[in-house]
């Protein structure tokens, strides 16, 4: 279990209960990817494209796995999501069942909280319980010790392309 944030005179999580996301967080979430995990924000179509897809991933049938913190004016104060897919078997994975954890994002207001550590920690045992035994995701230098807490390791063999498709534009 990940160790406390200490005390604070902020809500704790148990004042914002987490909570599994559901089709009608696909906006807020994306949102709050654009706006604190991308390196570059995207503009508004891109974010409809983003909440069309992810609220048809969220659905009980999808691959797309989230929690959230609700914000008390509305919207999210922080969410967790990850995509699940199936890759061959392995010693350390024999279920063949894969997340790549896609975005954890706290609204500014609202970090130093734990809710960040709450939604990562809910979506992780969640996955867990689904038959995930492989993890995956990129992060920051300031949050990579969080992640280290639930036992995620660097990998210097990570590596990655982006290729741009010629026939898709939403600017």
């Amino acid at each position: 279990m990940p160790r406390s944030s200490g005390p604070s005179a902020a809500p704790s999580p148990s004042t914002r209960p987490v909570r599994p996301a559901v089709p009608a967080d696909a906006g807020e979430i994306a949102r709050l990817r654009s706006a604190y995990v991308l390196s570059q924000p995207l503009g508004e179509a891109w974010l409809d494209v983003c909440r069309e897809h992810l609220a048809g991933r969220l659905g009980p049938a999808g691959d797309a796995r989230a929690f959230v913190v609700d914000a008390p004016g509305g919207g999210l104060a922080a969410c967790a999501l990850a995509l699940t897919h199936r890759v061959l078997p392995g010693p350390g994975y024999p279920r063949g069942l894969a997340a790549r954890v896609h975005a954890v994002a706290t609204e500014p207001a609202y970090r130093r909280r734990g809710y960040a550590r709450a939604v990562v920690s809910a979506l992780v045992e969640h996955l867990w319980q689904d038959g995930v035994t492989l993890f995956e995701l990129h992060a920051s230098e300031e949050a990579a010790p969080l992640y280290e807490e639930f036992g995620f390791a660097s990998d210097a063999g990570l590596m990655r392309m982006i290729r741009q498709a010629p026939d898709v534009s939403y600017e």
